[in-house]
């Protein structure tokens, strides 16, 4: 087998390439990838656009198989993938769709320090952070749970560690779901997994994770910006982490349990890495109610650390956190599956005219967002979501797998605060160069089931990182960039190098030209600590 895809990839506009379901037998819809001619041809190097039609043959799939600009080859389903399945169709919930590590996500803490305040003490910071936050390959933190409590947290996420101590109650506010899923079972996770997380909480991992501090280095939207606190110059605190052993656990744990379930229900599957069960299965719900406590717990975690960064910072500024400034902005998963309501009268690829409303609406939009500013921005009075009850809504099951939401403004699920501008969208670039502020727009909603991409996009794998670092000094290399940077393992630097990723701004400029979400911000790291 080929190590490029070689199959159909038809054009339909500036940002998306279409897989047609007559590609292969089995396909229920198209695939739908978003990139332009700078991205496409490092997509077709690897086989993930062939992940993408292989999850379009998924029973109860609908309208298509999506894929982010950031796509790369996973476990399953593409990292960068989108699929929404109709329970009341047969629709099944996979663990390929989420992934192992268990809403891994990403949260912004603004502050009311400069850069040009902070850069006397910017390395005394990084180090204090690096010896706070606890990062490596199974490292444990100094926050342990028992059993009991540890059934606590995975019922009610965020709000328990807040009731802790490890955080204010206007976290919760800013948090996706407030940092709680409903559903969730604690009974349905396994000993060992819980045994994994009961010191792992608070802790960042390793691999892709990491702590950054930032500066805000160019605003687009002035009025989005100011409503998030974003300012020009000031620094920032980027947390991208998920749900650590636990949530690698609880998707191993029910990867064998669901092993023949597909048999079970004559489901038959291109990839066995796709396995996967009906919603309204027992073994789907079971799936469910474990991946929806391993979310609470990630969300949890990524709590945990805000404070720690917080008390990091309070050390080294001798000012509390509250005096600098220290709000969250946001926080976002991008892997987890969630039951959304979604207007799915129109399926496929809609008519002619359907699509050209669809382009003129978009080109529309794209064209006021690159006035800057936010005065043209539609109103939340103009942003129709979608009500449980409406002809022609469903609550679908929207497996997002290195995606993130992207609400649109007047969504009802948004913070009030975030409500005239649209859904915070944190996209974390490489070491070397940036990360993105964007915000959700009413296109994501018609197009991507809310939906926006997760990140850069790897370009190599870790081993060929580590090779292309042969004779050369990261770190010397992100110091001449300005960037000063700790880590826990031996090759973290080497492989999490910036040559690694695709250009994030290159991946943002796509969903941005297809107006799905809109730029507000660029971020440039300063210091960075990795496991």
């Amino acid at each position: 087998m080929p190590d490029n895809y070689t199959g159909p990839l038809e054009r339909l506009d500036d940002c998306r390439w279409r897989i047609p379901r007559s590609y292969k037998p089995g396909m229920r819809v198209d695939g739908l990838i978003y990139a332009d001619d700078r991205l496409i041809d490092a997509i077709r190097g690897d086989r993930s656009p062939e992940q993408v039609a292989n999850v379009a043959m998924l029973p109860g799939i609908v309208r298509y198989s999506l894929a982010m600009p950031d796509i790369h080859w996973g476990y399953g389903f593409c990292i960068g993938g989108v699929a929404a399945t109709d329970p009341e169709q047969g629709g099944v919930i996979s663990p390929g769709g989420v992934g192992y590590d268990i809403n891994c996500g990403v949260r912004l803490i603004r502050t009311d320090l400069s850069l040009a305040e902070a850069r006397p003490r910017l390395t005394v910071l990084i180090d204090r952070l690096f010896a706070t936050v606890p990062a490596g390959v199974g490292h444990g933190g100094r926050v342990h749970f028992d059993k009991r409590e540890m059934r606590r947290l995975l019922q009610s996420g965020s709000r328990f560690v807040i009731e802790q101590g490890y955080g204010w109650d206007a976290d919760l506010a800013v948090t996706e779901a407030h940092g709680r899923l409903d559903g969730a079972e604690p009974d349905d996770v396994s000993d060992r997994a819980l045994e994994r997380g009961h010191d792992q909480c608070g802790t960042l991992g390793s691999g892709n994770h990491f702590m950054e501090v930032q500066v805000v280095d160019e605003v687009h939207d002035e009025h989005a910006a100011a409503v998030m606190g974003l300012q020009a110059g000031n620094v920032c605190v980027m947390i991208h982490s998920g749900s650590r052993g636990l949530g690698y656990q609880v998707c191993e744990d029910y990867l064998k349990l669901l092993h023949r379930v597909p048999e079970k229900y004559g489901i038959e599957l291109p990839d066995r890495q796709l396995v996967c069960a009906p919603v309204h299965s027992p073994e789907g719900q079971r799936y469910l109610g474990a991946m929806r406590a391993a979310a609470n717990f990630a969300w949890s975690n990524r709590q945990i650390m805000t404070h720690l960064a917080r008390e990091a910072f309070e050390s080294v500024f001798e000012t509390p956190a509250d005096r600098l400034g220290m709000h969250l902005v946001y926080d976002v998963a991008h892997n987890i599956a969630k039951m959304e309501p979604y207007n799915v009268r129109e399926q496929g690829a809609g008519s002619r005219e359907q699509e050209e409303t669809r382009r003129i609406r978009a080109a529309t939009v794209r064209e006021r967002g690159t006035e800057g500013g936010n005065e043209e921005t539609e109103s939340p009075n103009q942003c129709e979501s979608p009500h449980v009850g409406d002809p022609g809504v469903r609550v679908l099951c929207v497996h997002r797998k290195g995606a993130t939401r992207a609400f649109p403004p007047g969504h009802p699920e948004l913070p009030e605060k975030y409500c005239s501008i649209g859904q915070p969208v944190l996209v974390p670039g490489d070491m070397g160069r940036c990360s993105w502020v964007l915000v959700g727009q009413p296109a994501s909603m018609e197009q991507t089931f809310g939906s926006s991409c997760h990140g850069a996009g790897r370009r190599m794998s870790r081993t060929a990182a580590i090779r292309a670092s042969a004779g050369r000094d990261i770190h010397r290399e992100l110091l001449a960039r300005g960037v000063y940077a700790r880590a826990r393992g031996r090759t973290g630097l080497e492989e999490e190098q910036p040559d690694a990723y695709k250009d994030v701004s290159q991946v943002v400029d796509v969903l941005h030209a297809a107006a799905v979400s809109r730029k507000v911000a660029k971020l440039r790291p300063v210091g960075v600590i990795k496991g």
